[in-house]
């Protein structure tokens, strides 16, 4: 397998003297073609921000980030990122928002009309794979918070992307609604033969969705443990309960409140009684 992206030594840092904030500090990870790779970690271990200097958002500081073998110096084609927020246009409609980058390209790169009506049959294509055609005509504000996200996927999608970069997409969404959306998301990165990177907080996410688990450690943020998913690429809701997912999951939770300095829920209310309790 050929490699989709490469981070080496990658650092970033924020502000610069005694204020300076070191966000990413010698980042080497590298994702092949067709995989989807989860990121998780505490609140400040980078996740994001790897996320953002991998498209071009943010700018690294030192190091290099290479897609497929060519430094990123910007945002591209061959990458495509999805927030939490859906960036919906509410005055377009789920087609027309759909749409709405293959137009953008159309204009500043003057393509042809058979280019226009190969986009058009891409956009009805997207509509049926994400179940949005029944909604095609619809504002935003008409959907719910899932059918806003696969809006915001599909749209990602439109310019048949290389890579897809996901920061949290499904973190306002409850939790069947996210279930349905894990699966589906796996469904379309089969179909459309593309590398994801998805960065969350949620463990159990990152390992149904994910071929590898790469943890992140804060201050700075580094890659503290990569952990392979022994599960099949085929997935299905019923392996969340079986004693490999579930020891995995516990392994990385573990970790993570190692790295992070964390403790659990109950260990933080038992020194908050003793303290109560002195007082």
């Amino acid at each position: 397998m050929s490699i989709a992206v490469q981070c080496k030594v990658v650092c970033k840092v924020f502000g610069a003297g005694p204020g300076a904030v070191t966000a990413l500090k010698d980042v080497d990870l590298a994702v092949t073609d067709d995989e989807f790779v989860t990121l998780v970690g505490a609140s400040g271990c980078g996740k994001s921000t790897l996320l953002r200097t991998i498209a071009g958002i943010e700018g690294h500081s030192t190091g290099e980030i290479l897609v497929g073998g060519v430094p990123v110096r910007g945002p591209g084609v061959d990458r495509a990122m999805v927030f939490q927020n859906y960036s919906l246009y509410p005055w377009l409609t789920v087609k027309e928002n759909i749409k709405f980058t293959r137009q953008l390209a159309a204009h500043t790169r003057d393509r042809s009309s058979t280019d226009v009506e190969v986009a058009a049959g891409r956009a009805e294509a997207l509509l049926s794979v994400m179940g949005l055609t029944v909604v095609a005509g619809s504002y935003p504000n008409q959907l719910s918070g899932g059918m806003q996200q696969r809006v915001a996927i599909a749209r990602a999608l439109m310019s048949r992307p290389r890579i897809l970069l996901m920061d949290e997409p499904f973190g306002a969404l409850d939790a069947q609604t996210r279930e349905v959306m894990h699966d589906l998301i796996l469904h379309v990165s089969r179909l459309e033969h593309c590398t994801v990177i998805f960065v969350t907080h949620d463990v159990e996410e990152a390992i149904y969705l994910g071929q590898r688990v790469v943890l992140m450690a804060p201050r700075p943020g580094r890659v503290d443990t990569v952990y392979a998913v022994p599960l099949p690429k085929e997935r299905n809701q019923s392996m969340k309960h079986n004693g490999a997912f579930l020891e995995l999951k516990s392994q990385i939770l573990e970790r993570i409140r190692s790295t992070s300095g964390m403790k659990t829920d109950l260990e933080l209310l038992q020194r908050l009684s003793r303290t109560t309790t002195e007082v």
